[in-house]
């Protein structure tokens, strides 16, 4: 680990990188039994933000790993496919595979991002994006991305689809403890445009 990338990011924007963190882990595959355990223990605050962690806690705290695992399965795999496509493409083409997926292999590209070996997803899936923003801000693939770097990525592939798809979990028919997922994320997307918007370029 490369100490002195560690010192270079602030606590503020560590804690947003745990947030994208761990919404790209919850998101990329159903939780375990220890990390249900670890997700019941979270507490938050007065927030939206604050008090859709607080209700995913609640929630985590009694779900089953096997029901979870079938959630999942319901929402993003299915037979077939499952009720929710997390993919840019899809929501912004209503098609996989299409223009934002080559813009953002682009922009990958361009960051030191590649894919890694064991995934076969397209990279605009959002477990993928949720990643990726950590990455930036904490200096994963080269040195911690300026301020105006990350506006840039999170304008160009979060933000012209993140909010609808978290909304869309919220509310779908199979979502139980992801339903407290789509409210975090919802939450945390509305913060991280809003704190973009207000700076400055």
């Amino acid at each position: 680990m490369n100490a002195a990338v560690d010192i270079a990011v602030n606590p503020e924007d560590r804690m947003r990188a745990d947030l994208y963190n761990f919404l790209g882990l919850i998101l990329s595959g159903p939780p375990d039994e220890l990390l249900l355990s670890q997700c019941a223990g979270l507490t938050g605050d007065d927030s939206d933000l604050g008090a859709a962690i607080a209700n995913f806690a609640r929630v985590a705290k009694v779900s089953k790993p096997a029901r979870v695992q079938s959630e999942f399965n319901a929402l993003f795999v299915g037979l077939g496919r499952g009720e929710l496509l997390p993919y840019a493409s899809y929501y912004l083409t209503g098609f996989l595979n299409e223009k934002p997926l080559a813009v953002l292999r682009a922009d990958m590209m361009a960051q030191g991002m590649t894919r890694a070996e064991n995934v076969f997803e397209p990279e605009d899936n959002i477990a993928s994006l949720m990643e990726m923003m950590a990455g930036m801000i904490v200096g994963r693939f080269r040195e911690p991305a300026s301020l105006e770097t990350q506006k840039t990525f999170f304008n160009k592939h979060i933000a012209p689809w993140a909010g609808h798809f978290f909304a869309d979990l919220e509310a779908a028919k199979n979502s139980v403890l992801y339903a407290s997922v789509g409210s975090m994320g919802k939450a945390f997307i509305e913060i991280e445009r809003e704190a973009f918007r207000m700076t400055a370029g």
